[in-house]
């Protein structure tokens, strides 16, 4: 496999974006409150981060646990203001109550972002119809990447899904790249880049200590090792 393969990381602050960036990551996911699965960070992390490190970094537009969107009106009005501090590139991604994509609250949000790069996270693990939730979001501007393992259980369960979504690439729905992430370990690599997947998420496979330590620079160089083997 020719191109290389993309190594995202979780951030919490300026000290992990610089490990990661030193160990090999090409991008970012900044977010606050692992407890909660990653909320919106503070602009000032943001913008701490971005004048450490030279990667790509993606935002979480989220402000509470769960994948409900809440407060629209506050997401449209912390989007505005990363976008004033210069972020351009973000994660978001929210379900109805009946477990689709929450078209109202999404496309809001996407008008602000006026055309950024982002990413829908896991919360098509947690859809009904991940195929539906697929095309129904097709059409937003910037839609590259969806982050899944699959299945909500992590990627254990989810890989099979992830290798047929893999050759289901380029079907309306299927454009936006697959970052696998969730429950990902080194053992799923092989199979995932044999099937195509060029794209991987990783949080507390950075931090050996747990989430109350830092990413460490050679976990994440172990990752980049992994990802650059040949097949």
């Amino acid at each position: 496999m020719s191109e290389r393969a993309v190594l995202e990381v979780i951030a919490l602050g300026v000290e992990d974006a610089v490990a990661a960036q030193a160990g090999g990551a090409d991008r970012l996911e900044l977010v606050t409150d692992m407890a909660a699965d990653g909320l919106t960070p503070p602009v000032e992390t943001f913008t701490g981060i971005r004048a450490a490190v030279d990667i790509s970094l993606r935002v979480m537009l989220r402000r509470a646990d769960g994948f409900a969107a809440g407060d629209v009106d506050a997401l449209v009005r912390v989007a505005r203001d990363l976008r004033a501090a210069g972020a351009d590139e973000f994660v978001l991604g929210f379900l109805d109550e009946h477990g689709g994509p929450d078209l109202p609250a999404v496309e809001r949000i996407v008008a602000e972002l006026d055309g950024c790069r982002w990413t829908f996270h896991r919360a098509i693990d947690r859809s009904a119809d991940r195929d539906a939730l697929r095309k129904q979001l097709a059409d937003l501007p910037g839609l590259d990447a969806y982050l899944t393992a699959g299945a909500a259980s992590g990627v254990d369960e989810g890989l099979p899904t992830l290798v047929a979504e893999a050759a289901r690439r380029g079907e309306p729905g299927y454009e936006p790249r697959i970052m696998v992430g969730g429950g990902l370990r080194l053992d799923h690599v092989p199979r995932l880049r044999a099937a195509g997947l060029d794209a991987f998420h990783i949080g507390g496979a950075a931090r050996p200590g747990g989430w109350s330590a830092p990413v460490e620079v050679a976990a994440v160089q172990e990752w980049r090792r992994a990802l650059d083997r040949r097949l």
